[in-house]
């Protein structure tokens, strides 16, 4: 075969490859969702932020909250019927206040019962849509988080605080109208936590961790246990189902040269995960 042949035949591979793996796994996924939400009797729907190869180069991309995933879980709800339970997997780091918004509205407004099951984390943005929920499953190590707005690549408390510390007069325009941002948008968030804590909470206790958790009395990665979250009075179950555990595994991280960690199934592991999917 020519080299130029050889040449356009290896792209020709390495564009198809990457679709029909992917395309592979997403039937893999769609048969395990269709499982669990027939068992569960409810709507199933994802919400899993991991990092995936499917570019044309293998690129992995790295995913966050965005108004795309508020416009596709906004449309899943519209056509759930008012009397079938919604049931949520959730996993992500965060991404925007607005999109975070949106889904939680529409979570808290779904009359029958809505369940956000956790399997690794949620934070920021992720932590705003649990708290939309009727019940909250996670994980017994699996941590939600602070939901303190960033402004840029800064919190916005510690934007406040730093022009606190400093003479206005001698700060620029750009510095004291990113503390005005900051501002309004601890505020809004804060409200936005208060109206979906009512949910679980007395009024006061409600605009209480609201604030608490709005502040910035943490690092924006502060991990926030099922332990801390009953503390604060919210009702938290660790009772995963196993099938969440097996839909996690149907989206794996990009595969590397050498694995980070690694472990030899114990005698009789594989044959029950095998028993459990039938």
């Amino acid at each position: 075969m020519p080299a130029s042949q050889l040449f356009w035949l290896i792209i020709i591979i390495s564009f198809v490859l990457p679709l029909l793996k992917q395309y592979h796994m997403n039937m893999i996924r769609f048969r395990v969702l269709r499982s669990l939400q027939r068992k569960r009797g409810s709507r199933i729907i994802t919400l899993i932020h991991r990092r995936e190869f499917f570019s044309l180069l293998g690129i992995p991309f790295s995913r966050f909250i965005n108004i795309e995933d508020s416009e596709q879980i906004l449309r899943a709800i519209r056509q759930t019927p008012g009397h079938i339970p919604i049931d949520l997997v959730l996993h992500t780091p965060g991404g925007l206040v607005l999109a975070a918004e949106q889904i939680a509205a529409a979570l808290q407004k779904h009359t029958a019962r809505v369940t956000v099951f956790v399997p690794h984390y949620a934070m920021s943005g992720g932590t705003m849509v649990a708290l939309a929920a009727d019940e909250i499953i996670m994980d017994e190590n699996a941590v939600l988080g602070p939901v303190d707005p960033q402004i840029g690549n800064y919190p916005a408390v510690s934007i406040l605080k730093a022009v606190e510390l400093k003479n206005k007069n001698r700060l620029d325009d750009q510095t004291l109208i990113l503390a005005d941002i900051a501002g309004k948008a601890l505020q809004q968030v804060e409200d936005t936590l208060y109206r979906l804590l009512l949910k679980h909470l007395a009024e006061e206790k409600a605009r209480e961790i609201a604030q608490t958790m709005s502040e910035g009395k943490w690092t924006h990665d502060f991990p926030l246990t099922s332990d801390a979250l009953q503390k604060f009075g919210l009702k938290i179950s660790t009772e995963m189902p196993w099938e969440i555990y097996s839909l996690m595994s149907l989206y794996p991280q990009p595969e590397q040269r050498r694995p980070s960690v690694q472990y030899i199934p114990l005698p009789g592991e594989a044959e029950n995960d095998r028993r459990r999917q039938r």
